[in-house]
């Protein structure tokens, strides 16, 4: 068996601009990326540095992703389809191990934004009960 491939911040850097091309040709998820995004290397360089800090725990993303999500109209169904873009990219750009180390963070993290921006199918607006609700 042989020993697994290099990961590093520039295996992540060409997992994130594959990705990014994929999603940018997208029918579903290139005009909301599109609408959102002014520069397309600099978005792609703030997201190798997520993902490094992710995986490689590099402490060299600055950011809030739930801010920068939040302006933008974003649905549940496009979570899951930027998630299944994200595992076939992860498949094809790395070893088995590390595609399912980051389709694990990319599903927490997912779930994480999709509650916090109440598309999740169990999230309430801001975690607060409405009183009357169901009467």
């Amino acid at each position: 068996m042989n020993p697994p491939a290099a990961f590093d911040e520039s295996t992540i850097a060409t997992l994130v601009d594959r990705f990014y091309e994929k999603v940018r040709r997208d029918p579903e998820l290139g005009p909301i990326f599109g609408a959102a995004v002014r520069d397309w290397d600099e978005h792609k360089r703030l997201l190798t540095s997520f993902w490094a800090s992710v995986a490689l725990r590099a402490s060299s993303y600055r950011g809030n992703p739930m801010a920068a999500h939040r302006p933008h109209p974003i649905r549940a169904e496009h979570f899951d389809h930027w998630l299944a873009l994200w595992r076939q990219t992860c498949a094809e750009e790395l070893d088995e191990a590390h595609a399912a180390q980051m389709l694990e963070y990319a599903q927490r993290i997912g779930q994480s934004l999709k509650l916090g921006l109440g598309v999740h199918p169990q999230a309430r607006p801001l975690g607060v009960p409405i009183v009357g609700a169901g009467r």
